[in-house]
């Protein structure tokens, strides 16, 4: 067992309770509205709850959608601090994983997109947790639009990837997990989308619900890596150099004298 398994569990310890402090502290802060509140106005002229307990009057504004809620301060600055922290743990995560996957069964086209969409799903976070949507809705959507399919994407080729890499009967039980993970993923995000485009408060309130639990549906799959993270070594990332080393040898044009002298095997094994 390694130190790497800590990587993923702080990645779900430290986000999902994370965005649920910026949840509440958005409700004690009125500036969303409660989950279980179903009760929504065309306006409210006069809200007359105590600040530090929910709001009594709410509008489509205060639709408790995860953005909302890191929209202003105080809470906005932990919403950012978490997107940040969150998406360079997620770049770990990728990169930890890619190597894995090489250093077991050699490179794949697979496991190359994978690792691009999970480290576009970094950088969809980045832009999330640093734009707020009402200050900066175009870039704060771009992120969106960006962090939402490219983390779907990731989930699911882990997941061809978890079964073609399974040996025992503990890897494929992983397996039928992360399928169940994936599955929920895709149809909450499905589900939020169609219900997002519209402005009635029943769909926008649901939309907001789907978007909670893909959040947190995908979060929990990132824990998941911490089963593989035991395993991982100093030869892991050593594979995925070596296979780097190897395709760059191997480019057109390459002359032989260059070819010798840069993809000697000891040489790729001192990078």
């Amino acid at each position: 067992m390694t130190v790497w398994i800590v990587l993923p569990i702080s990645l779900t310890a430290f986000s999902i309770p994370g965005i649920w402090i910026v949840y509440a502290m958005a409700v004690m802060n009125h500036h969303v509205c409660p989950v279980e509140n179903w009760t929504y106005n065309l306006t409210c002229s006069d809200d007359n709850s105590k600040q530090g307990t929910p709001k009594s009057c709410c509008t489509l504004e205060d639709v408790p959608l995860i953005s909302k809620c890191g929209t202003y301060p105080p809470e906005s600055c932990l919403f950012s601090l978490i997107g940040n922290v969150g998406a360079f743990m997620v770049v770990m995560i990728c990169l930890l994983r890619f190597s894995q996957v090489i250093e077991l069964s050699h490179s794949s086209s697979l496991n190359t997109v994978a690792l691009i969409s999970g480290c576009t799903n970094a950088a969809g976070l980045v832009m999330v947790g640093n734009f707020q949507v009402d200050y900066a809705k175009s870039l704060h959507y771009i992120g969106a639009g960006v962090a939402f399919p490219a983390g779907l994407l990731f989930v699911c080729l882990h997941c061809i990837l978890t079964y073609h890499l399974a040996v025992s009967a503990l890897d494929y039980w992983v397996g039928h997990l992360r399928v169940s993970l994936t599955v929920v993923a895709l149809i909450s995000l499905v589900l939020s989308g169609v219900f997002f485009i519209h402005e009635s408060f029943l769909l926008q309130h649901l939309a907001a619900i789907c978007e909670w639990i893909f959040v947190l549906d995908i979060l929990v799959f990132y824990g998941t890596f911490a089963y593989e993270f035991g395993s991982v070594s100093s030869d892991t990332l050593m594979a995925a150099l070596q296979s780097s080393a190897a395709r760059s040898c191997k480019s057109p044009g390459s002359s032989s004298t260059s070819t010798h002298l840069n993809c000697n095997p000891e040489r790729i094994a001192m990078i």
